[in-house]
């Protein structure tokens, strides 16, 4: 394990002086590990590759005076963490956008309450 540690921060140093060879080994290397854990949080494939393009997007902003002081699997935790969450929640309000039509009514059993007020709306949602 120790030997990955240094050989990640060769690779990083190398990445902080452009070096495209070693960002592409760093990418490779934890593709997959960031993927898997990214997916378990979201539950979402197409999120879970969003979190990994939006963690190599900030690993990259980082490299000019990044140093790596842990792993990078410490590093990157939180990191695909809180993006992974931050997808749940955009995908969430994208789907509950989703059920709101243009007059404001929600789709499904409740449709009828925002246009016909909560009676007509409750009787109509109970004989479906």
């Amino acid at each position: 394990m120790e030997r990955t540690g240094k050989d990640d921060r060769r690779l990083i140093g190398a990445a902080r002086k452009a070096d495209a060879s070693a960002f592409e080994e760093i990418y490779y290397r934890y593709r997959d590990w960031l993927t898997g854990l990214a997916f378990r949080f979201t539950g979402n494939e197409e999120d879970a590759l969003d979190v990994l393009q939006e963690t190599f997007t900030y690993l990259v902003r980082k490299f000019p005076g990044f140093q790596l002081s842990a792993s990078m699997k410490t590093l990157l935790y939180p990191v695909v963490t809180n993006l992974s969450i931050g997808a749940r929640r955009r995908r969430k309000r994208e789907l509950s956008l989703k059920h709101v039509g243009a007059d404001g009514a929600t789709s499904g059993r409740g449709a009828g309450y925002a246009r016909t007020g909560p009676q007509k709306g409750i009787a109509r949602s109970m004989s479906v």
